[in-house]
């Protein structure tokens, strides 16, 4: 029969065993009874040798042996305890029968569980994620494996028996699957070693543990051999265990079985004969007793019940209740590899129900119901003796073996699991019993299990697809969840060898796999010039030949992955109620199947209830069947359209959009649109919105258990199952609500006259917008549920807290990294049952996995909490790719801003900044500020507390990424709202507002080298915004700057109320102009009240500067400075000071100026042009300045360094700043005037031009008269006399605040000398310049540099 005649009620998920690190893999070494004193040494190997073995592990997975050595089981299965948790404990044994895996296999965690960690203060309790490998020396005898639990003691009690004989009892705290400090020295006094006498010549064959303290080993001779240990003696000691043997006919019996020549009949196995009265497959029961009893199923197909504590055999009988033949008995033998024969399910009262397994013919069962008296026997009744029950197998093509089974209690009675193997292909199926019915106990019918099937290949890719054909590729195999690494290399390693290319160190073992797998497909495809077409590349035959390659891999991969699902046990569950199937190197957990699953799977017999829904949806999934790959591409264009764009229309006329954009009319065939036709009926009469309402209740959980308080929140293994459940439900959904949508659209226009339309009898738009937001939601799920996140490896707190992080996170590496969905990660923490849950567990799965897939879920999946977490986490690319499932909101669109600004596309990232500005710059009290760790409490602070705090917020992030156009776009917007915000802040008194836009908005930006001001906010909101506007001002001035928009910057200056932070601001906007080369604007600037402050900066960077040839050209800047604010004499005096310095850098030494003709042309003669220019332009009284004059040698040497340009200030202040100077001096200066007054007049009189070397020199002779008499006159000023008036002066304008000119007594203070020199001074100056040069170029030197000229300048101290 096939297996579509079983109902589908229950489908598996399949879950891999690959551990999320290598870190959480310990391996530990079993020492042997013989280095047992040694065992601390080989307990556990080093993380040298762990890393050898990692190594060596990479370089032989290639071949298939070692893959199947390394990565499949020969024996797997689920041990559940009763008392402690964690409670399940899923083993393995690998590698050659030696090494014997065990982890942590809870799925969820009881609340009982966690209140008695809680009162414990376990805090590291909560998850058991380490991964034990013991490695014994010997062999393990795979069905000589047993665990027991205690009450008083909370461990995992483990006896093996290896290949050698030798017993081993290890005990593994829970403490050893959480901390790795509890194996660091090995297993210690938890690991024994013993060696049974009774071995010696007796074989062991199967191993069933009592308890902690006994156990039983089931010998070949069909004896029993009982250990029992004795907790007084000492570990060491040989005493601790005592060993009891039975016999099925006594001693003698058993004697001369040991005589070869006297044996009975036997059967060969693993080279020993074993006695038909061996047991082959046993299981043990109190029924409530303090006897434990031993049920035994025998090669002589009989049931035997033992009697532990006496060793008596209390019943005997064939399994089936038949009478055989004595004749017979081989025809009746079983195989002494058959250990799953016995089941026994505890009822309770001093009963219990025995079900046996008759494996052969077809195969058949037999319930027995057995009960114990006080007289120390039992009572064995065939529960339904007119019955005969045997299993169908799933298909009658093939040859299916049972291979184990299950029993469950339920309240209609027994339920009944089985497990079919059909080489490396299993299925699984149930059947419920029910006692009651006597007659007919088992009339329900078997029930199927869905099998997990793998996908088809891609989709071939054509020319128009945006994506090739390896990203397809890439995204099938790369799935999360349905191949393991070791799998992936072991093909990949196997196909490198069909190809000829593989190498013992391949260079893709270092490399991702994803790389791996395009490094040695893609070596194997070239694109080459068509022969047919002219020489041009042949794209076509590329992409068949990648086409073929990557099918090939495929195949190899699957002929893997089938290796890995062989079953090897089927679990039940008795505390929860799951079934799994445990596999060679997966384990399948089984959950029952949703409405919509139930309808799916069985759309060939489907309930009466759903028979109409089955029609639609089969209708629909039909429909898509003969659509094209390309049809199918752009069919699914249109609806991501549908569904990430935000379209202004009506129902109809998206509905025509969709239509027209998908365009599959242009292949449906007439045939297509019959078979509609006929599914539905004419017209489609079948078709009503009750049936749509029936097909969207069948994607809605029907418990509101997922809305309560979760209080048993799942592991590790649970969130596996929930994701991996999630994912094929996701899968499913999709494809028959994609179906659904494209049918709908399809019969909406497939109605010839308006009456025969859909929209004529419901309201079509409804439904497809619901349909549209259901995709959507899937959409986001799939989305989560295909894209891998790396976390960090949640380490159990196995040391002090200040500890972590440390540098052994560092030296972990990469080991301490570990690979999950994003559906896991980003709602993980949403997983779990509430306390009141009385659904068993494969049914909760299920619910809660169709809560997290319904449109009307009760998840709610916040994008923007998601991608706040993804930029906490630098995965920038993937909170991109969750923009299209943003709410429209403004929080939302506020992250969809730093997502772009983390992107560094600063320009959509304003654009959603200035949209979400409306609502979180509106005042807001109780806020919800869940951010996944995006934003702290100072930046929320921000958020709701107007815009000005808005805006300064978006400051504060675009400062942060040097993006300093927006942060002077934003700054404006802040101090554009500061009044008003100003006065909402004093209406509303938000004094904490104003408090936290200082602190978020004061973090410096790399740029700024200022201190930023200190604001106190006791003055409520009032000062908070005032704080604010001082703020933006300073960030408005700083960005301003730094892109050198310095008109801005002068607007933001001038706006400043603080004194100190304008000046500190005036200092370095001059600065940044000049070094900038912004003279001309800087000159321009108006400065409003800050003149004098920038002629005090120039004049400060003049003085500092010694090399006025290069660097910045601060005394042309001041000069250009004083000159456009009419300071001739000021100009003039910057003139001087660097015509000095240029004198002492020997500036007139050089042949000629850069550019110049004439040798007469130098940077010394251009000076003094400008100098004789500059005073030119002032009245003559005006026309002159004041130089210092060097002293000697001896008297300079008691003098300060002080500088030239000080001396001129404090001479010519007044012509820099008219009025400032007072006292004696000015008196003598009005005298001075009158004398050079009376010069000018001769000067104009002749008609002399200013400036002009010709007739500087005319006037030589007239000159030189007016200058001794106007010498004479000033020497008459004593040195002292001019000092005195200077300190005062000085002191006067301290007090009066204008300590601008404090340097200038450095020289006058020091005893330092002055003169004044008038223009005629300078133009002889400048002849005396040239005659020198020309006497330098006719080779005429002399022996001094003035030759006396100095005598006749006047000299002023």
């Amino acid at each position: 029969m096939s297996s579509r005649d079983f109902e589908i009620l229950y489908k598996e998920t399949r879950l891999d065993l690959e551990p999320t690190s290598p870190s959480l893999i310990v391996q530990l070494r079993v020492p042997s009874q013989n280095t047992i004193s040694s065992s601390s040494s080989f307990s556990r190997p080093s993380s040298t040798r762990i890393a050898q073995q990692q190594s060596q592990h990479h370089q032989t997975t290639d071949s298939e042996k070692a893959y199947r050595a390394s990565n499949l089981a020969t024996a797997s299965s689920i041990f559940s305890r009763k008392h402690f948790a964690p409670r399940a404990f899923h083993w393995r044994v690998l590698e050659n029968d030696t090494v014997l895996s065990i982890r942590a296999a809870d799925v969820y965690r009881k609340h009982k569980d966690r209140e008695r960690a809680r009162e414990r203060e376990d805090a590291s309790a909560a998850d058991a994620l380490l991964i034990l490998n013991l490695r014994f020396a010997s062999p393990l005898r795979t069905s000589c494996i047993g665990f027991a639990d205690s009450e008083d003691h909370d461990a995992l009690f483990i006896y093996v028996v290896d290949q050698a004989n030798q017993l081993h009892a290890i005990a593994l705290r829970p403490d050893h699957f959480r901390k790795r400090s509890a194996t660091e020295g090995g297993l210690g006094d938890a690991c024994r070693s013993y060696s049974p006498p009774g071995f010696g010549f007796k074989h062991p064959h199967r191993l069933v543990v009592v308890d902690p303290d006994q156990l039983i080993v089931t010998m070949h001779d069909g004896g029993i051999l009982k250990i029992d240990r004795n907790r007084s003696e000492d570990v060491t000691s040989a005493k601790q265990w005592r060993e009891t043997i039975y016999n099925v006919a006594g001693w003698g019996q058993s004697l001369r079985g040991l005589v070869p020549f006297q044996r009975s009949q036997t059967v060969r196995h693993d080279k020993i004969s074993m006695e038909l009265t061996a047991a082959t497959s046993t299981a043990i029961t109190t029924m409530g007793r303090d006897t434990p009893f031993l049920f035994t199923i025998c090669l002589d197909h009989r049931m035997r019940v033992w009697d532990v504590k006496t060793g008596q055999i209390l019943y005997t009988g064939d399994i089936l209740n038949d009478k055989r033949d004595p004749q017979e008995v081989g025809r009746w033998t079983i195989d002494p590899s058959q250990n799953n024969l016995i089941r026994i399910l505890d009822i309770g009262h001093n009963q219990c129900l025995v079900v046996t397994f008759s494996p052969i013919g077809a195969g058949e069962f037999k319930f027995w119901k057995v009960k114990a008296n006080d007289q120390g026997s039992i009572h064995v009744v065939d529960y339904f003796p007119e019955t005969r029950l045997i299993p169908p197998s799933p298909s009658s093509l093939d040859v299916w073996t049972l291979a184990d089974f299950a029993v469950g209690q339920k309240p209609k009675g027994p339920e009944l699991w089985t497990l079919w193997k059909n080489n490396t292909t299993y299925r699984v199926q149930m059947l419920q019993t029910t006692p009651r019915n006597v007659s007919t106990p088992f009339s329900d019918g078997w029930k199927g299990v869905h099998a997990e099937i793998t996908p088809q290949s891609a989709q071939t890719s054509g020319p128009c697809d945006p994506i090739d054909s390896t990203e397809k590729w890439l995204d099938l195999i790369l799935y999360p969840g349905r191949f393991p690494r070791s799998t992936l290399e072991t093909a990949l390693g196997m196909y490198e060898k069909g190809l000829g290319t593989y190498r013992e160190k391949t260079s893709w073992t270092n490399k991702s796999i994803a790389e791996s797998l395009c490094s040695v497909l893609g070596f194997t495809t070239t694109l080459d010039r068509s022969v047919n077409a002219a020489g041009a590349m042949d794209y076509e035959q590329f992409r068949g030949t990648n086409e073929t390659q990557w099918l090939r891999f495929w195949r190899l991969l699957l002929e893997l992955d089938k290796q890995r699902g062989e079953a090897l046990s089927l679990v039940y569950d008795s505390d929860t109620g799951m079934v799994w199937v445990a596999c060679a190197d997966c384990v399948s957990a089984i959950r029952q199947c949703s409405g919509l699953d139930r309808v799916y799977h069985n759309l060939q017999s489907p309930e009466k209830k759903n028979e109409d829904v089955a029609a639609l949806i089969s209708a629909g999934l039909a429909f898509m069947e003969g659509f094209s790959d390309s049809m199918f591409q752009l069919s699914k264009a249109a609806l991501r359209a549908e569904l990430y764009e935000d379209l202004a229309k009506s129902d109809e006329e998206r509905i025509q959009y969709f239509f027209d954009k998908a365009g599959f009319w242009r292949q449906v065939t007439e045939e297509d649109c019959s078979q509609v036709v006929e599914t539905l009926g004419h017209n489609f009469r079948m078709l009503t919105p009750r049936l749509y309402e029936d097909l969207f209740d069948l994607i809605t959980a029907s418990s509101d258990t997922n809305s309560q308080e979760l209080v048993e929140p799942f592991t590790g293994l649970g969130k596996k199952v929930i994701v991996r459940a999630a994912q094929e439900t996701i899968e499913l959904h999709w494809q028959i609500l994609f179906s659904q949508l494209i049918l709908l659209v399809h019969m909406e226009f497939e109605g010839e006259n308006e009456d025969q339309a859909l929209h004529s009898r419901f309201n079509v738009g409804s439904i497809y917008r619901r349909l549209v937001e259901a995709l959507r939601r899937l959409e986001h799920l799939k989305w989560m549920g295909k894209t891998e996140l790396i976390m960090e490896t949640p380490r159990p707190s196995d040391r002090p807290s200040k500890f972590r992080g440390d540098s052994a996170s560092t030296r972990r590496g990469s080991d301490a990294m570990y690979v999950i969905t994003a559906l896991e990660g980003l709602t993980g923490h949403l997983f779990g049952l509430p306390q009141s849950n009385n659904l068993p567990l494969l049914s909760s799965i299920t619910e809660l996995v169709l809560d997290l897939c319904a449109p009307s879920s009760k998840t709610e999946l916040r994008t923007s909490l998601l991608q706040g977490w993804l930029l906490t986490q630098d995965r920038v690319d993937l909170a991109l790719e969750l923009s299209p499932f943003a709410e429209h909101e403004a929080y939302s669109t506020y992250v969809q801003g730093r997502v772009f600004l983390a992107l560094r596309d600063y320009d959509t990232a304003a654009l959603h900044f200035r949209k979400a500005s409306i609502g979180l710059g509106t005042p807001m009290q109780n806020v919800d500020r869940s951010s996944s760790g995006l934003l702290d409490d100072t930046e929320w602070n921000l958020l709701h507390s107007g815009l000005p705090s808005y805006y300064a917020h978006i400051v504060n992030l675009y400062e942060k990424q040097k993006a300093y156009s927006y942060v002077v776009e934003f700054s404006r917007l802040a101090l554009q709202f500061v009044t008003r915000g100003t006065r909402a802040g004093q209406r509303k008194g938000r004094h904490s507002r104003g408090r936290a836009a200082s602190g978020a908005a004061s973090a410096p930006s790399s740029q700024e080298t200022q201190p930023r001001p200190r604001h106190h906010h006791h003055q409520g909101a009032s000062d908070g915004s005032v704080s604010i506007k001082t703020e933006m001002l300073s960030r408005l001035f700083t960005a301003s700057t730094a892109i050198s928009h310095f008109d801005v910057a002068h607007s933001a200056l001038l706006a400043m109320e603080d004194g100190a932070m304008q000046k500190s601001y005036l200092k370095r906007l001059v600065e940044k102009m000049c070094e900038a080369g912004q003279n001309t604007e800087l000159i321009s600037l108006p400065f409003s009240g800050l003149q004098t402050k920038v002629d005090d900066i120039l004049l400060e960077k003049c003085r500092a500067t010694s090399d006025v040839l290069n660097g910045v050209p601060y005394h042309r800047i001041l000069y250009a400075w004083r000159i456009n604010h009419n300071d001739y004499r000021g100009g003039a005096a910057i003139l001087l000071d660097r015509l000095q310095k240029l004198r002492k850098m020997g500036g007139g030494d050089v042949d000629k100026a850069e550019g110049a003709e004439d040798a007469l042309d130098n940077q010394v003669t251009r000076q003094y042009l400008l100098l004789i220019n500059a005073l030119s332009c002032v009245t003559p009284k005006e026309a002159y300045i004041l130089e210092d004059v060097v002293s000697p040698p001896s008297e300079r040497n008691n003098r300060s360094n002080g500088s030239l340009l000080d001396n001129h200030i404090s001479s010519n202040g007044g012509g820099v700043r008219k009025g400032a100077d007072d006292g004696g001096l000015e008196n003598h200066l009005d005298e001075l005037a009158q004398k050079l007054e009376v010069t000018a007049a001769q000067a104009q009189g002749h008609g002399g031009r200013k400036g002009g070397e010709q007739q500087q020199q005319q006037k030589d002779g007239r000159d030189d008269d007016d200058d001794k008499a106007l010498a004479d006159t000033m020497k008459r000023l004593t040195a002292r006399q001019l000092h005195q008036q200077q300190l005062q002066q000085l002191q006067q304008q301290q007090q009066n605040g204008g300590g601008r000119r404090q340097l200038a007594t450095n020289n006058t203070s020091s005893g330092g000398s002055r003169r004044l020199l008038t223009l005629a001074d300078l133009r002889k100056q400048y002849q005396q310049e040239l005659d020198r040069i020309v006497a330098i170029q006719n080779n005429q030197f002399g022996f001094s540099a003035e030759d006396g000229d100095d005598d006749d300048l006047m000299d002023i101290v």
